[in-house]
């Protein structure tokens, strides 16, 4: 019904800059709140962003000033930058959504497949 497909991540070194990419697709109405995800090697998948419709945002205290979560309504899409990476932000990236669907017309939260982000000397 609803697919979120995340792109982006790569195998990167200390310092530099991503941006992953989460396009929604399906039937679907409306995007509501969107979030980003990420479970370090051996960890537990956190909540990293959070964005609402009208594009008020909530960050992990980790990532607060380096990362930017954005979103095109238009487009269906959700971003985060992630800037001035580190190893520590190594991880699979999950993009993850509350969508109201169209048939019927329902709230429901849909997980993406992933993508992983190395940073590493």
């Amino acid at each position: 019904q609803v697919q979120l497909v995340e792109s982006g991540g790569g195998l990167v070194r200390p310092g530099v800059s991503l941006r992953l990419s989460c396009a929604a697709s399906g039937n679907f109405v409306i995007l509501n709140l969107m979030h980003w995800f990420r479970q370090a090697p051996g960890s537990e998948r956190d909540v990293i962003a959070t964005i609402s419709h009208s594009g008020t945002t909530n960050y992990a205290d980790s990532v607060k000033v380096r990362f930017t979560i954005s979103r095109d309504n238009a487009k269906n899409t959700v971003y985060l930058q992630m800037n001035s990476l580190k190893p520590e932000d190594t991880g699979v990236y999950y993009c993850n959504a509350d969508v109201w669907t169209t048939s019927p017309p329902r709230l429901v939260n849909y997980w993406g497949q992933g993508t992983q982000v190395t940073v590493s000397l």
